[in-house]
């Protein structure tokens, strides 16, 4: 069995009459990204704030590689580190001037930090704006630079909360890159997000949070094959045929056909029971039911389910809803 980066029984955190994270148990391989998964408020960042010693917990166990975070913080300190949600370098210095700064507090001579700098400056694509001050740079370059600098004292495990709010496509693709190169190279990521894809892109095993509870852990295939074989989704050229398409789709595929935000659109979950085979015979024969009854569909898909369906299949309330945080 591979070590364990991250082990908590039970965690606890009280906020006056609010459980923010109520007996979470996790189990995190070291050497791995692990994502948590679940909406705002659902209490990610308060445990990642526990583990991180930067939070008492009142309750349960935590442990960073066998260092236990209450008796044995600065051990545990020691070992890892932080980018929380919003970039916390100093806007006014410079790309150099943030990652040499660190360095030197984390006790590298100066030539020592200039050189590390320069090396993850590199590495992340912002040597051009180097000697540019950080609060000209854009939502992405920020990003990168937040995590350059948490990266500056190589850690056994780099916790990421929510690292990609707020980017545009191409700045998420980007730091997802940062996060694989800095797996490969040894370090165990727990991941914080409420973005379906970026769990799906980068976790390999996933903890889906609610209401400071874990609801449901496993890799991504396992959580998607948890709650049917598949999806079927269906796009018409005409909105006035919707109701008679869900019409013959309950018909073929049972009541699980529903009718999407786009007026055009309806999905359909098969049942878990159904092989794929099944499953594919279901689908061909909706599509062949529509077209005999004068329906026109412009696109057809059956796909494994996504983890945006799973997690509405578990909490009866889709990944992206905002809740109030703790």
């Amino acid at each position: 069995m591979s070590e364990l980066a991250i082990e908590t029984a039970g965690l606890v955190k009280v906020f006056g009459d609010n459980r923010a994270v109520d007996g979470i148990d996790l189990a995190v391989p070291a050497g791995t990204v692990y994502g948590v998964l679940g909406p705002n408020g659902a209490g990610k960042t308060t445990a990642v704030r526990m583990l991180a010693t930067l939070l008492r917990p009142d309750g349960g166990e935590a442990r960073v590689f066998g260092h236990d975070v209450l008796r044995e913080a600065d051990a545990v300190r020691q070992r890892v580190s932080l980018t929380g949600q919003y970039a916390s370098v100093d806007e006014d210095l410079t790309g150099t001037e943030n990652l040499v700064l660190i360095g030197r507090l984390l006790g590298h001579r100066k030539p020592a930090a200039r050189e590390r700098s320069a090396q993850l400056l590199a590495a992340f694509g912002l040597t051009d704006a180097a000697d540019r001050q950080v609060k000209n740079y854009s939502g992405g370059m920020r990003r990168r630079i937040d995590i350059a600098a948490s990266i500056l004292k190589t850690p056994d495990v780099l916790f990421l909360d929510e690292p990609t709010t707020g980017l545009d496509p191409r700045s998420r693709n980007q730091v997802w890159d940062i996060v694989r190169i800095i797996v490969a190279q040894g370090t165990t990521v727990l991941l914080t997000t409420q973005y379906l894809d970026e769990a799906d892109q980068l976790a390999s095993r996933i903890a889906v949070i609610d209401r400071g509870k874990v609801i449901a852990e496993g890799t991504p295939g396992e959580l998607k094959a948890s709650v049917g074989a598949g999806a079927v989704h269906v796009r018409l050229r005409d909105a006035s045929q919707r109701p008679a398409a869900l019409e013959v789709l309950t018909k073929i595929l049972g009541p699980g056909v529903k009718p999407d935000a786009d007026p055009v659109a309806l999905t359909a979950q098969l049942s878990g029971e159904d092989s794929d085979r099944e499953a594919a015979e279901q689908a061909s024969r909706a599509l062949a039911e529509l077209a005999a009854v004068g329906i026109t569909v412009d696109n057809f898909a059956l796909g494994q389910p996504t983890l945006d369906e799973v997690f509405l299949a578990l909490t009866d309330h889709p990944a992206t809803e905002k809740e109030v945080a703790a």
